[in-house]
């Protein structure tokens, strides 16, 4: 009685979750495995940080450059008006407070131009200022007069400092240019992130044809067995093995299922598709035929990976500290000169009257700070930034080693695949032959229970592994385009939005 029950649960548990592979099939689209991965380049969550960071990188780029471009500028002081008692001095020594009335303007406009070779600033200025006194009875204006500098021409140079402009004309377009790289190796990720998640479902839909196909053998298979058995030609103890063959068949049909549900959820939500929408994959077997060369794939890593720019970006940064060091501890000096036109008006003239027969006007100024006494403080500096530099310089000669290494054993491990899939493949093929005969052997009652029971597992895990070694090829398919950023199946560079 127990066991009619068991039986009868089974059923109806097989009956509930009973929906084949081809029903799924034909409820929606079957994406390849190209389709999804174009699919999540171009909208996942993860294809948009990457647009976002590079969309940054740029825009700090742009901020660098415009550090070597003019720059025009207007400020002043539009009104200053000041109404106060201000002390003043008497003959006698004392201080008597006088109210005062008036207004100082000014207004001057600045045109800028850094030199990035010596970090020098050199800039043009032309300045106008307007006083108004007023008389406190009324607060009308009594007089008003006007002062400035039609034009003028001047030089900021710093002298032994660090040169920020020069060295960043060397350091920065490296940093753009390896985060360019690095949105395109990026992207290659996005295609290993999507092919795990893509072979995920992929095998959950497999096992679901697998299960669904053990639970029509076994099931025609146990009731053959009911015959043998009510004929007294098999023990009761083989019935009963069949009949719970027969139940956890079912069961990895339920289990199929519900792997199915959940990563196909989370292979919709990595790629960016609705959740409601239908999705079905197409198994890649097709192999792509190409040869990769060692030396060949070396080349085109050093070539266009970002952390080949970012070797030599990092050992310039290390050089620039140096200069750092040496320039912000000696001596400090600069050279200001400026030269042009001033004038003033007299009360109450017209502002035309500044311009008419300015006067000259020059400047000339070296300020300067030498250390004396720092107790090794400039040398000590110097000396860390030094050895920082031998760091960084073993540290990227080891990264380069590591670098190449990486390279050669993704393209060894890449050839190796090619040839495991052709194993796993016929293996697959063998394993399912072979199973068709056990099975066929026991139904004629040739071969035992066990035998055919071996014979199943064995097909599930030749199937498992042809599985496996495919998502593995893939995998190492994205990788080694990551690793170089070359497309080798197509013969082109990976380091364009225009391919």
């Amino acid at each position: 009685m127990n066991r009619i029950k068991f039986l009868g649960l089974a059923t109806a548990l097989f009956f509930a979750v009973n929906i084949s592979a081809q029903d799924i099939q034909e409820a929606g689209k079957v994406y390849t495995l190209n389709e999804i991965i174009n699919i999540a380049r171009k909208q996942s969550i993860a294809s948009k940080q990457a647009e976002t960071t590079r969309e940054n990188r740029y825009w700090q780029f742009q901020t660098y450059k415009s550090n070597y471009k003019p720059q025009l500028g207007l400020n002043g002081t539009i009104p200053a008006y000041n109404r106060s008692f201000s002390p003043v001095t008497q003959p006698d020594g004392t201080i008597e407070f006088r109210p005062v009335q008036n207004n100082n303007s000014d207004l001057r406009l600045s045109l800028q131009q850094p030199i990035f070779y010596t970090g020098a600033m050199l800039f043009l200025n032309s300045g106008i200022n307007r006083f108004d006194n007023f008389l406190e009875s009324d607060g009308l204006s009594q007089y008003h007069q006007y002062s400035g500098t039609p034009l003028e021409i001047g030089l900021i140079q710093p002298l032994f400092q660090y040169n920020r402009l020069r060295w960043d004309k060397r350091i920065e377009p490296l940093r753009y240019e390896e985060s360019e790289r690095e949105y395109f190796e990026n992207l290659e990720d996005i295609s290993v992130n999507t092919t795990r998640r893509f072979f995920d479902l992929m095998l959950a839909q497999i096992n679901l044809e697998i299960a669904e196909k053990n639970v029509a053998n076994n099931d025609t298979i146990f009731k053959i067995a009911q015959g043998r058995y009510n004929l007294g030609k098999i023990a009761e103890n083989e019935l009963l093995q069949l009949e719970l063959q027969l139940m956890n068949s079912r069961q990895q049909v339920a289990q199929a299922m519900l792997d199915i549900e959940t990563r196909t959820l989370r292979l919709k939500t990595w790629v960016g598709l609705p959740e409601a929408s239908e999705l079905t994959l197409y198994l890649p077997e097709e192999i792509p035929d190409f040869i990769v060369d060692e030396e060949t794939a070396l080349v085109h890593a050093r070539t266009n990976r970002s952390e080949s720019i970012a070797f030599e970006r990092r050992k310039l940064e290390a050089d620039a500290a140096i200069a750092e060091a040496k320039g912000d501890t000696g001596p400090q000096a600069d050279l200001f000169a400026r030269f042009g036109l001033t004038n003033r008006t007299a009360n109450n003239a017209p502002i035309g009257d500044l311009y008419e027969n300015p006067k000259d006007q020059q400047i000339v100024q070296l300020g300067f700070e030498i250390p004396i006494l720092d107790w090794g403080r400039r040398k000590s500096r110097v000396k860390t930034a030094e050895a920082n530099q031998k760091f960084v310089q073993y540290t990227v000669d080891q990264d380069i080693i590591n670098f190449d290494e990486e390279v050669l054993t993704q393209v060894r491990q890449f050839e190796m695949l090619k040839e495991q899939i052709k194993i796993t493949r016929v293996a697959d093929e063998i394993a399912q032959r072979r199973y068709d005969i056990t099975k066929n052997r026991y139904n004629i009652g040739k071969i035992s229970i066990t035998d055919m029971n071996i014979a199943l597992t064995e097909k599930d895990e030749a199937k498992a592994r042809y599985i496996q070694s495919l998502e593995d090829f893939w995998i190492a398919y994205f990788n080694l385009r990551r690793l170089t950023l070359y497309n080798f199946e197509q013969g082109f560079q990976i380091i364009s939005d225009e391919l």
